[in-house]
């Protein structure tokens, strides 16, 4: 009888001795039989804090140290050297339920094909209690792409994710600080399908040293790029398969999304596309051209004198 496929869990950690302890036991404490835990140490420091506690699990995992590079650096190193069929990230200030990798390579099992799996969530405190549930809007596998732009659907740390589709894809972008996640996903669902499990497999931990949160500047500015990048290839992946319509409509979405939510560069890309679609439309004639982007702007003048100002403010 063939042995369950192997998961490694991999744990990429920079000074987290706060919560690395209940992150690491979280992984041992899998009912799954055939794991391995591997913790990346991008280079903390803390005084040897972190890497204390990594090293007193002893041989129940595998611990390295790097050089700091980021989330995407020690993830990578991680990828390059896990053993296993399928990786799981964990950070090292969330928490696993005891049944994520079960379930999940249960569910795999029933599927019948290799996919990318993610799940719902809950929410913990610095404190590790409960403070809300997440439930993930369901989205079929040929939605991601356009999830990832205009939602936040996958949460890095519920996926279960095949190694053999890195090797198509290629390693997390170590440029990206804060949207290394976002960018791989939106990679992988080139190729691969993503598959939603509508049940809650791991503790999401918020707390106010978060590198969103430490990085806010930089955050945004990489959200911006990942947008517009997705945007563009979305909208050019409709001009292939769907209307002209479908194009404007899905331009007209991302600039309603990015500028609520207050990416104003985004937003301003959004809408030269949507102006350069309305006047690339061959069925509107040129003197009619002018009209549908006068009737957008006035129905979104609150939105675009928002977006006008922050970028007016910027310069």
């Amino acid at each position: 009888m063939r042995e369950p496929p192997k998961v490694s869990i991999v744990i990429p950690v920079y000074n987290g001795a706060n919560y690395l302890r209940e992150a690491i036991e979280s992984a041992l404490d899998q009912t799954y039989p055939n794991i391995e835990v591997i913790v990346v140490n991008d280079g903390s420091s803390d005084d040897g804090a972190t890497e204390n506690i990594a090293l007193s699990f002893g041989n129940r995992i595998s611990y390295f140290s790097k050089e700091n590079g980021g989330v995407a650096s020690a993830l990578n190193a991680g990828i390059r050297l896990m053993s296993g069929e399928y990786l799981s990230w964990l950070s090292h200030d969330d928490i696993y339920y005891p049944c994520k990798i079960a379930d999940q390579i249960e569910f795999l099992r029933e599927i019948g094909r290799n996919v990318v799996l993610y799940s719902d969530y809950d929410v913990i405190d610095s404190c590790s209690r409960i403070i809300r549930s997440v439930s993930i809007k369901h989205y079929a596998p040929n939605e991601i792409r356009r999830a990832l732009i205009l939602d936040y659907p996958i949460h890095g740390c519920s996926t279960l994710v095949p190694s053999e589709f890195f090797n198509r894809v290629g390693y997390f972008d170590e440029r990206l600080k804060t949207t290394q996640d976002c960018d791989m996903w939106f990679k992988i669902a080139g190729y691969y399908d993503f598959v939603h499990m509508p049940v809650s497999l791991i503790k999401s931990r918020e707390h106010s040293e978060q590198g969103t949160l430490t990085m806010n500047s930089l955050h945004n500015s990489e959200c911006n790029g990942f947008y517009i990048d997705g945007m563009l290839k979305v909208s050019l992946e409709l001009q292939d398969n769907f209307s002209v319509e479908s194009r404007k409509l899905f331009i007209a979405e991302c600039l309603s999304n990015f500028s609520t939510r207050g990416f104003h560069r985004a937003s301003m890309v959004a809408l030269v596309q949507y102006c350069k679609l309305i006047l690339l439309d061959k069925s509107i004639p040129k003197t009619d051209a002018i009209m549908p982007i006068v009737r957008f702007v006035v129905s979104n003048v609150r939105r675009l004198t928002n977006i006008l100002n922050h970028t007016n403010h910027k310069m």
